[in-house]
């Protein structure tokens, strides 16, 4: 298999045995894209792999392996070095592939949204706590929705709910659409293109809950990011202003307004924005502000709740 240029370091890399035809099998080339990208300090290269291949092939990661040894057809040699060549330049595996899983839901992704991070699955399991009773009409809004993921799961997974799904771009609402209409949830999501605060704050005492995952990262952070994040993923998404808290800090107080009593809040924070998104919860007269670490032990979700 011919070896394409790109970004990252190593350059080309020797190619594996191949079959005595001389042509490649399917784990032969998942085998030496996976020590290639692991060569240019990617975090899960086998993953990563076999992701590629498979988007390359049309079949999942199982399939690759139900065929194992499996010759590749010069059209899927040529699908696989150009998923390879993206890969390098540093995009992520979703946009190449399109799709992301997130709460065990298929999402379609594109550079237009950002792509769904295990870490917001976090603020997903306290709002299910929030929102116990599976069977009540819970009334929702999920601020800065993106390609729709947390609006397509709470949705799915609360049949009575309503949500609504606020972003200020139109090219993500776009993505949104695309996956609550594919999921079957359009009836129950309503997508508005508006900016989340004054939307909010023009709907006193109307919702049980109100999620967020905001732009949080600080300006000034943006030239450690990964090259994934920094070049490829829509950048208003990300940037939350000088201290990372601009929409956060305005956000809060309107959604403090538009809860109805008891109703809870669940903000996505980054890790160092724990004790002051805690404080303006409390500025905002919520009760019971507290933080949630995610699971490589950072704080990442901050819940509070309108007292009663």
């Amino acid at each position: 298999m011919e070896t394409t240029g790109g970004g990252g370091s190593g350059g080309g890399a020797a190619a594996p045995a191949r079959r005595g035809d001389g042509r490649w099998t399917v784990l032969e080339v998942v085998a030496w894209i996976a020590g290639d990208l692991a060569r240019r300090g990617v975090s899960s290269p086998r993953l990563d792999a076999e992701l590629l291949v498979g988007h390359a092939l049309g079949t999942s990661r199982v399939g690759l392996y139900v065929r194992h040894d499996a010759p590749l057809t010069e059209a899927e040699r040529a699908a696989v070095r150009e998923a390879l060549r993206r890969r390098r330049a540093g995009e992520p595996v979703a946009y190449i592939t399109g799709h992301r899983e997130f709460w065990s839901v298929d999402l379609r992704v594109d550079r237009r949204v950002l792509v769904p991070r295990p870490e917001t699955e976090v603020l997903v399991e306290e709002a299910f706590a929030a929102l116990a009773d599976e069977a009540a009409p819970w009334r929702v809004v999920d601020v800065g929705t993106g390609c729709g993921a947390i609006a397509a799961v709470v949705a799915k997974h609360r049949p009575a709910a309503r949500v609504t799904a606020l972003d200020v771009s139109a090219e993500a609402l776009a993505v949104a659409r695309e996956n609550v209409t594919r999921l079957g949830l359009a009836e129950r999501v309503d997508l508005c293109e508006a900016e989340g605060a004054a939307w909010l704050a023009a709907r006193p005492s109307s919702f049980d809950a109100v999620l967020a995952n905001l732009p949080y990262v600080a300006t000034g952070e943006f030239p450690g990011l990964q090259v994934e994040v920094r070049e490829h993923e829509p950048r208003g998404a990300l940037d939350g202003g000088p201290d990372g808290l601009r929409e956060i800090r305005r956000v809060v107080p309107a959604a403090a307004a538009a809860l109805r009593p008891g109703g809870f809040l669940g903000l996505e924070i980054g890790a160092d924005q724990g004790e002051a998104v805690v404080a303006l919860c409390a500025a905002a007269g919520l009760v019971a502000p507290a933080v949630r670490r995610d699971y490589a032990g950072l704080c990442r979700v901050v819940t509070a709740r309108r007292a009663s």
